[in-house]
């Protein structure tokens, strides 16, 4: 990994997603924590400007957003640095879901999901949007005629690409499904419609879940697959401590994985990341392990980590050039199963 220490030799290699080959590079840029969801008194606006450019500076150029972020001062952030760099970056957003003071609702109509392409586009600076995914499919919409809209977008020429995000783990499930059997059935339906170009789901070395159905989905199809929360929402980093506590309207002060107790309990797994990492030399660190058990999944896998932090955005882009090897991998396949879940 010492080439990377190196300015001028710190592009990140690049991978494909999707039947239209879509390019980007290995490791991606979540921006949701930016200022959403995540310790608002840490939200630093010219500090997330920094890290976009900096993931864009190292070639890290999927910036994966959404309009309920914020809501909508996700994409307005990122539109400060894609009216300077828009060639540089892969853009991903979403549409389907609506803020309100105490929930969030989806909403599938094909006339909201026009009106709200135009805003992301205004707000993100661009006259089109890269990768386009269905946030949430809406209960009251047939899901076929909110793509349908979707893939209208992309005939207009203000989108070049459809995604699905799969359902969580919070869902309404038939008794004795699968964690992402709905997921399945909505990409059926929708492929059916337009091309499926990219899935995103949580995967990481503490959620490998998606390895049992939805990944191999993805493979046969030739469809990207787009590693949501790949570090364990900052857990896999070994950076929190058991029972410091987060802030209200952070979502890990309500995350069961997140209490004191589960914390401690699933210590053994940051441990072991740990020790890999100390196999590969000075200087990895467990996160880039994570992030590289992540990458070794398949070649169309494509991790998301996000942050708002200069250093952690290269950190995170220089896990591309790690390669575990077949012990460190029966390692992690060894490890107990995480602690704590929605379910």
């Amino acid at each position: 990994m010492g080439d990377l220490t190196r300015e001028g030799h710190d592009q990140v290699e690049r991978r494909t997603i999707g039947a239209t080959a879509l390019a980007v590079g290995a490791v991606g840029l979540g921006c949701m924590p930016m200022n959403w969801a995540y310790s608002a008194s840490r939200q630093r606006g010219d500090e997330s400007v920094r890290a976009v450019h900096r993931a864009l500076d190292l070639g890290a150029c999927l910036l994966d957003t959404a309009d309920m972020y914020g809501p909508f001062t996700n994409e307005l952030l990122l539109g400060r640095v894609l009216r300077e760099r828009r060639s540089d970056a892969f853009v991903s957003t979403k549409v389907g879901l609506l803020v309100g003071e105490q929930h969030i609702v989806a909403n599938g109509r094909p006339g909201y999901v026009r009106r709200a392409c135009d805003a992301s586009l205004r707000r993100l600076q661009t006259d089109v949007i890269d990768l386009y995914q269905l946030h949430r499919a809406d209960p009251e919409i047939p899901v076929e005629e909110t793509w349908g809209a979707m893939a209208d977008l992309v005939r207009a020429g203000k989108v070049r690409a459809l995604g699905l995000c799969a359902v969580g783990a919070r869902s309404a499930r038939r008794p004795g499904a699968r964690l992402h059997d709905a997921t399945i059935r909505q990409l059926e339906r929708v492929q059916q419609v337009f091309p499926v170009s990219a899935v995103q789901a949580e995967l990481s070395v503490w959620s490998p879940e998606a390895l049992r159905t939805l990944l191999p989905w993805c493979v046969s199809r030739g469809v990207g697959f787009l590693a949501a929360m790949p570090l364990g929402n900052g857990y896999l980093t070994g950076t929190l401590t058991p029972g410091q506590g987060f802030e209200p309207e952070d979502l890990r002060a309500r995350h069961p994985r997140f209490t004191a107790e589960m914390m401690a309990a699933n210590q053994p797994i940051v441990a072991a990341l740990r020790r890999i990492a100390a196999r590969h030399g000075d200087g990895v660190t467990a996160a880039q392990v994570a992030l590289a058990w992540v990458l070794a999944q398949g070649q169309h896998v494509v991790p998301v980590p996000g942050t708002k932090q200069e250093r952690w955005v290269t950190e995170n882009a220089r896990a591309a050039t790690l390669r575990l090897t077949e012990h460190d991998l029966a390692e992690i396949r060894g490890l107990p199963p995480a602690q704590g879940s929605w379910e």
